[in-house]
């Protein structure tokens, strides 16, 4: 079950891409992007990170800051990043601490096999730490637009 918009977002202190650990609480006082995405360099996840990456300086000028979260290594997301020039937070979570007290570990069909995965989700948080707006199932193509157009108003 995915979270519901004016709950606090859980806390979490996961490893980035250099190995540093990361909390959420980190960032009190900004908003935070919290998408979370199946697998780095699959098609979906490169443009949706590479949306995000284009997007990253507008982003910042709303005060935002721009965090992805996929069970992938801290070394797969060091590649990632490089390959993409990707500027925001990658945090690696293969014990699935955040991705499950998010609620995006869901069983998922393909080609009529369920297995478990990530559901593309993606969590706006406010600046108190409370989860703003709920976006599951976004599309990879969309997703940064549609949140800066939120974050506008």
């Amino acid at each position: 079950m995915l979270l519901e918009a004016g709950t606090k977002a859980p806390e979490f202190a996961l490893p980035d891409k250099d190995g540093n650990l990361v909390r959420l609480s980190d960032f009190l006082g900004k908003k935070v992007v919290l998408y979370f995405y199946p697998r780095d360099n699959t098609p979906g996840c490169t443009r949706q990170a590479c949306a995000f990456a284009g997007a990253y300086s507008q982003f910042e000028a709303l005060g935002a800051v721009v965090i992805g979260v996929s069970k992938d290594s801290a070394a797969s997301h060091q590649k990632f990043a490089e390959k993409y020039e990707l500027p925001f937070i990658l945090l690696s979570d293969p014990e699935l601490q955040a991705i499950q007290a998010y609620g995006v570990w869901q069983e998922k069909k393909l080609y009529g096999k369920v297995s478990m995965g990530v559901v593309r989700t993606t969590y706006v948080i406010d600046e108190q730490g409370a989860i703003e707006k709920v976006m599951p199932k976004v599309k990879p193509d969309t997703n940064a637009q549609e949140i800066l157009d939120y974050l506008r108003g």
